[in-house]
């Protein structure tokens, strides 16, 4: 079994540039993920000097642990929309979507890429009488958008699914994009850290490694912004975990799935595997991740997954992306609620509009200053009492009764943790430098995790993924 995602086993054979000299650019694009490569290539034909910074690898992010689906069919989104918004908001937002999987499939088409693309039925389905009523109410709310859906009823499950629909290899697509994108004489730049970002009357300067980036206009397209005051990030959205897992199976369906219940479960086909996806919760519960992971081995019986990993996605409170200008210049595409590739593609072309100052229908939909309803603010209320009473918990009680061979301790004023295995010990600050949080230790990747906004940081202390910007290693 590998404890990594089934795309990393498509390796990126082009070569990998770190960022060592001053720039002075028209764009600069933060983040090599599905849309900063996205946007890069909707800009590859602009006279503009454009850069790409990543500080980990080319697509190896959050979009190396998606399922790699294209669908519009995202759980009972329509009939949230529809409820706390408007008929009119789930209609764009459903062309949104659609104009998305439409976008990517015309790609792969125009640039003869080789990255699994097959084109899927999707299914929604439920198991309880209260789940099966949402899902009928969905149905409707789709009827009503335009959308035929085919119905399938049986004894105490219903379901419904639509044939327009797309499965991908999310890492081939990207490396494909980022072949265009250097031919079109992009610069990107891997293992080059963004830590710090000061507009300087009209330039933003930006701290790269050890190096600066002069930039005219600035995307931020990572997972989670570590620039938080403008938008008050921690407020509007949460972080949800998620465990997928990759086995062998005989049948290779031209179907995905995804269930409405109280415990969502997703699941497609690629090859000769099944990927599933399961067990999802707010990152501040269920802080024993070994006993998460063996919960998705269980759910499979008698088989046992080839490959198994985690994936982080931002849960806005109103159920829609934030995608759009915060400010000067600087722009921001997160918060897409488990649906990355088709947010992630969208978001490209809204920003590539922005940018030109062209119009763009979505302009407002996604808007970083759209209005929030009340029931959405206080539903984030409750989210923020459950990271405060995690954030208080750990700082109490990091000592956990699951750990093995992990100790702590106070140390030249700072807090230390320790994991003793078969190389020796392991010290790190047991504090993430985002926002102080004290973090958990993750038994089976082994890896430090911070249980309020996601940071991850190996034995050692080396950030792996941010909002941290600074590693948290110890030395005597």
């Amino acid at each position: 079994m590998k404890k990594t995602s089934i795309w990393l086993e498509e390796k990126d054979t082009l070569p990998i540039n770190t960022l060592n000299k001053d720039l002075n650019v028209d764009i600069l694009i933060i983040g090599a993920g599905i849309t900063g490569m996205s946007l890069a290539y909707q800009l590859r034909c602009e006279k503009l000097n454009i850069c790409v910074v990543d500080a980990n690898l080319v697509g190896q992010g959050v979009t190396s642990r998606t399922t790699g689906k294209l669908t519009y069919l995202q759980g009972i989104i329509y009939s949230k929309l529809y409820k706390n918004k408007s008929l009119k908001i789930s209609k764009l937002y459903l062309e949104s979507q659609q104009e998305a999987i439409k976008e990517i499939k015309n790609i792969i088409n125009k640039e003869k890429i080789n990255c699994d693309f097959e084109n899927t039925s999707s299914y929604l389905y439920a198991g309880t009488q209260k789940k099966i009523k949402e899902l009928k109410k969905e149905k409707i709310i789709l009827n009503k958008l335009g959308i035929k859906t085919n119905e399938l009823i049986g004894n105490n499950f219903y379901a419904f699914y639509v044939s327009d629909t797309a499965v991908f290899h999310p890492l081939k697509y990207i490396y494909a994009l980022k072949k265009i994108c250097l031919k079109k004489k992009i610069n990107i730049y891997e293992k080059t850290k963004i830590t710090d970002i000061k507009l300087i009357k009209n330039l933003y300067k930006c701290q790269a490694n050890n190096n600066i980036i002069y930039a005219k206009k600035v995307i931020i397209a990572c997972h989670y912004s570590f620039f938080l005051i403008p938008m008050l990030l921690p407020i509007k959205t949460n972080n949800e975990q998620s465990y997928i897992m990759a086995y062998k199976n005989k049948i290779n369906e031209h179907k995905s799935f995804i269930s409405v219940d109280n415990q969502t479960k997703s699941y497609r086909f690629h090859n000769n595997y099944k990927i599933v996806l399961s067990n999802s919760h707010i990152i501040s519960n269920h802080l024993n991740r070994k006993e998460n992971y063996l919960e998705l081995i269980n759910d499979i019986g008698k088989y046992y997954p080839d490959y198994i990993w985690s994936n982080d996605d931002l849960i806005t409170i109103d159920s829609l992306p934030y995608i759009g200008k915060i400010k000067n210049n600087l722009f921001i595409a997160t918060g897409y609620n488990t649906w990355g590739m088709t947010n992630g593609t969208i978001a490209s072309k809204i920003l590539k509009d922005l940018i030109l100052n062209k119009p763009n229908k979505y302009e407002e939909l996604f808007a970083i200053s759209r209005t929030i309803n009340l029931k959405s603010i206080k539903n984030s209320f409750v989210d923020i009492y459950d990271n405060t009473k995690s954030f208080i918990e750990n700082k109490l009680f990091p000592n956990k009764s699951w750990y093995q061979n992990v100790t702590f301790e106070r140390k030249n004023n700072l807090p230390l943790a320790t994991v003793y295995d078969e190389i020796g010990k392991h010290t790190i600050i047991n504090r993430c430098p985002h926002m102080k949080c004290s973090l958990i230790y993750n038994q089976f990747e082994k890896i430090w995790e911070c249980p309020c906004h996601a940071s991850k940081f190996d034995i050692d202390g080396k950030c792996l993924k941010g909002p941290s910007k600074k590693d948290i290693s110890y030395k005597e």
